[in-house]
């Protein structure tokens, strides 16, 4: 039997006829990995647009070089300690420098994203909430038709309309919406090279003040805020060194998906549908009636 035309033949009842699967170049198919949303997944998308978008340079004693970004945390030690250019041989910053450091995160109910709903994960192993794909299982549901039709019509691969299709449904749990709020502080030994790493900042969003940043497959939107702070210590140079320090209050609306290492489920679940329900026969111990006399 040729099984090609087969195929063809029975093509659009049901799928039990398993065929290698083939490479597609289908521009609508794509695969799309599903990565926890964490605080940190916060904090290194912001940094990956300012390092990389933003990529600000300025002119120093060296020529056009990059301007480095810090984070103002507990791990700026091991920072300054693992880049040696950070610091000059007097064991001060050497400037420019921008550093930026988280100064809050809300969980604030009335930011939500698309779910304003609270939908609780469901109450076993898998967890999971909300639907995000939906496929047939072939081998399951290909199993299911041709044990009908074995029944119905004493041969398997009978062309007949399946109703029993399994699927694989995945959810994900409802993500957790917060505000982070970060200050961003530029310091510089001049003014030409304040100029100079500020004002990406302030015409990088046009005449808005949004812009989107990404990480992991997921995308949060960020504001500048258009209030900012400017300030120098020139009327003070006789006891310190010049320098020009200017702050900008960045904030990202974001969201959290699970505890993450502390939450055991799955941050997506795969569940089957039920096709077929079946009763038993109800037995008792005395009187039972024989199924064939």
């Amino acid at each position: 039997m040729n099984l090609s035309s087969e195929e063809e033949k029975f093509k659009g009842y049901r799928p039990y006829f398993k065929a290698d699967p083939e490479p597609t170049n289908d521009p609508e198919l794509k695969e799309i990995s599903f990565m926890p949303s964490t605080i940190e997944t916060i904090d290194m998308a912001l940094n990956d647009w300012l390092t990389e978008d933003m990529n600000i340079f300025c002119t120093t004693n060296e020529g056009w070089r990059k301007v480095p970004l810090i984070w103002s945390m507990p791990e700026r030690s091991f920072q300054v300690k693992d880049n040696k250019d950070l610091r000059s041989s007097k064991d001060v910053f050497t400037l420019p420098v921008i550093s930026i450091e988280r100064k809050s995160l809300i969980k604030d109910p009335s930011v939500k994203g698309v779910a304003w709903a609270h939908l609780p994960q469901y109450n076993d192993a898998k967890g999971g909430r909300i639907e995000v794909a939906r496929v047939i299982n072939q081998d399951k549901t290909g199993n299911f038709a041709n044990a009908t039709s074995q029944r119905r019509y004493k041969q398997q691969n009978f062309p007949f309309k399946n109703k029993k299709t399994v699927y694989q449904t995945m959810s994900m749990p409802m993500p957790t919406y917060v505000v982070a709020d970060y200050t961003l502080v530029i310091q510089t030994e001049f003014q030409q090279q304040m100029n100079e790493i500020f004002s990406p900042f302030i015409v990088a969003t046009g005449q808005i003040d949004n812009f989107f940043i990404h990480r992991d497959g997921h995308r949060f939107e960020g504001f500048l805020k258009g209030d900012f702070s400017l300030d120098n210590n020139l009327s003070n140079l006789a006891e310190e060194e010049r320098t020009f320090k200017t702050e900008i209050n960045i904030q990202i609306l974001g969201y959290l998906l699970g505890s993450n290492n502390n939450d055991e489920r799955p941050k997506i679940s795969i569940r089957e549908n039920a096709v077929e329900v079946r009763i038993p026969r109800e037995r008792v111990i005395f009187g039972d009636k024989k199924d064939f006399e």
